[in-house]
């Protein structure tokens, strides 16, 4: 184990633990950032930026991230492209792993996010961001007056069609069962709007893609079993996220779906162990508001550290 022992060390490089990094490396704490499989984060996986503040004219994902990566690494933070494997917080300081390498951590920020889930539809890695998202808010600009689908049952599925009906010309709302898992008010909603056409029982084979993206989908009915092709711009799949928790338990709390559960804005359960971003946030999931709570977290941190000294 290495004998050094650091103020802060932030797990995770989205908008959240950069932000976090930046505000604890000018508090002249010198945090570690783990990069860990994703450095970057969901943005990483998204193309034009439009909606954080400061970019008149977009800015694509990746690029966003590079830059803050850069900024924070200016300011002092050190980015290690490693996966932290294992923490134990059960003594200060804790103890975290990188593979078979340990070291200790008065504080820890957790922002490792959530993973979107997919449909793992061939070919679909090389065509997200040009015709399949998972994000109508990050994306849906992009496809003003066209039509798209959007494949889930729950109740992103329903406000991610409500809110491309402000934007597209048309939303096919698909699923493969005839039942919802929506709240009724919610598939109420969809069902009363008159740009969101219903098509069940249907599951998506495959995207049709050309040298702009997706032009169409591939498409079964799961009652007659007739596979047919439909005409789309978009895909838009909001089948929920996977929140990447699982490492920290049972040194915080989650709920049901395994979003860590925060009390005075960033805290967990453990003195000294903050949560930021997508992690703890199940209802916004932007990158503006992962940023906010990195600087939560980043000022928490550092008031819990002057507080030990005294």
């Amino acid at each position: 184990m290495s004998s050094k022992i650091n103020e802060v060390t932030i797990v995770g490089t989205g908008p959240a633990g950069l932000t976090a990094a930046i505000y604890t490396a000018r508090a002249g704490l010198a945090p570690e950032i783990y990069a860990g499989v994703q450095h970057g984060g969901q943005l990483t996986t998204t193309t034009e930026v439009e909606n954080f503040p400061g970019f008149a004219h977009g800015i694509m994902g990746p690029q966003l991230m590079a830059d803050m990566t850069a900024q924070a690494e200016r300011v002092g933070t050190k980015v290690i492209f490693e996966e932290i494997t294992r923490i134990d917080c059960s003594t200060q300081p804790f103890t975290l792993w990188s593979g078979d390498r340990s070291f200790r951590s008065k504080t820890v920020i957790i922002a490792t996010g959530a993973t979107a889930k997919t449909l793992g539809l061939p070919g679909e890695a090389k065509l997200m961001g040009r015709g399949l998202s998972t994000c109508a808010t990050c994306d849906g600009f992009f496809y003003k007056n066209k039509r798209v689908v959007v494949v889930g049952g729950g109740d992103s599925a329903m406000e991610e069609s409500n809110y491309l009906a402000k934007i597209c010309s048309e939303v096919i709302l698909m699923h493969r069962r005839d039942e919802f898992k929506a709240s009724k008010i919610m598939l109420d909603r969809a069902r009363a709007n008159p740009k969101i056409k219903f098509m069940i029982p249907y599951t998506v084979l495959e995207p049709i893609a050309g040298d702009q993206g997706v032009h169409a989908l591939k498409i079964k009915h799961l009652g007659t079993g007739e596979v047919s092709e439909l005409k789309t711009d978009a895909l838009f799949m909001a089948i929920g996220h996977t929140p990447n928790s699982a490492l920290f338990k049972p040194w915080v709390e989650t709920d049901a779906s395994g979003y860590i559960r925060v009390k005075n804005y960033t805290e967990t359960k453990t003195p000294g162990l903050y949560a930021a971003g997508d992690i703890a946030d199940p209802v916004f999931k932007q990158a503006i508001t992962a940023a906010g709570m990195g600087c939560q977290a980043a000022m928490q941190a550092a008031r819990w550290l002057e507080g030990q000294e005294h």
